[in-house]
């Protein structure tokens, strides 16, 4: 009887792998694409893992490949989201300062409000102004992926996580070119322009891009200020899962109690934790970030697949406004506070 159970399980076992490995198969071989793509020709992985997964969306029509690519955009980019922990550090924020901290703070917070509000006045509903705000806010495609994932589903989740990471992209490549240009013309000097630059450049690459090319100094204070804002995303989605939760649950007809905390947040809170404690080898903290970020490549790849092009189209361009606004939001509101109120000096 034993042995009955043990093949019976090892059946279930194959099969669901066998349902599975097109799907994620196809999502792998588009990341690593992405991943050439960037390693030789300096586009960002991401967007390229995006394009190559909406060009190949007539793939998603295929019953063999639907499940593998269900997982790979929702159990494979949790996993990411989870490893991603392992970058975050409370550390982090010590290094630069209280005054900083409150200022990065501030701004987050700001910006955030003021995506979800002006989503209202372009048509738009809380889910993409949260989701687009604490992409402009925080870190980019990463955080448009984490925030993504504890929003309640729909059947635009999709298109509008693909049109915020392509337009969060783009904006912070724009971004890198021409903000190194601005700060010369303000005549800010190193601390400050590292300053702004961490504070306004959603991705951290780009922000590595731009404080890097002013000089050696700025490229530092803007990566330490860009990874103060990157550990914000921890408390940005225990708070909103929070909310998010108990507004459901108050919402619902039944009496049952959806969990207070999805179980890949509480994960990853328990991997900034344990990052935390500095207890961690350099060797594994090195393994679970090339983890994390090959999961996050997948699941967007996985994702792309499962968006039609002209589902992207289909957002509009009030979603365009909306994203360039809060791009402008966050750096303005960093310059009046660096030129007029010179708590840095």
């Amino acid at each position: 009887m034993n042995d009955w159970k043990k093949i019976t399980n090892i059946s279930v076992f194959k099969e669901i792998i066998i349902n599975l490995f097109p799907g994620f198969f196809i999502s792998a071989l588009i990341a690593i694409a992405a991943q050439f793509i960037s390693d030789h020709y300096g586009a960002p992985a991401m967007l390229m893992a995006l394009l190559f997964g909406i060009a190949l969306n007539f793939l998603s029509k295929e019953t063999y490949c639907n499940s593998g690519i269900s997982f790979s955009a929702t159990v494979v980019l949790r996993f990411g989201i989870i490893l991603l922990g392992m970058k975050i550090s409370w550390h982090m924020a010590v290094q630069l300062g209280f005054t900083a901290i409150i200022v990065i703070l501030g701004l987050v917070i700001f910006t955030i409000m003021f995506g979800i509000f002006a989503a209202r006045l372009c048509g738009h509903g809380f889910k993409f102004g949260f989701l687009s705000s604490g992409a402009v806010a925080i870190c980019g495609a990463s955080a448009a992926m984490a925030i993504s994932a504890i929003l309640p589903r729909d059947a635009r989740t999709e298109e509008r996580l693909i049109f915020t990471i392509v337009g969060v992209t783009l904006l912070s490549t724009l971004a890198m070119i021409f903000y190194p240009i601005l700060v010369e013309v303000l005549r800010l000097d190193n601390r400050l322009a590292g300053i702004f630059i961490g504070a306004t450049i959603h991705d951290v690459a780009q922000v590595v891009g731009a404080g890097f090319s002013i000089s050696e100094e700025t490229g530092e204070i803007a990566t330490l200020v860009k990874l103060i804002r990157v550990s914000l995303l921890a408390p940005v989605i225990i708070i909103a899962s929070l909310t998010i939760q108990l507004k459901i649950s108050k919402i619902s007809e039944n009496k049952v109690k959806p969990t207070i905390l999805p179980v890949f947040v509480i994960a990853f809170v328990v991997m900034v934790f344990i990052n935390s404690l500095d207890i961690v080898p350099s060797f594994i903290q090195t393994l679970s970030e090339k983890v994390s970020r090959w999961s996050l490549l997948i699941a967007i790849g996985a994702v792309g697949l499962k968006t039609s092009l002209q589902d992207v189209l289909n957002v509009g361009g009030s979603a365009i406004i909306l994203l360039f606004f809060q791009t402008i939001f966050i750096g303005v509101l960093s310059l009046v506070i660096l030129i007029y109120f010179p708590i840095f000096d």
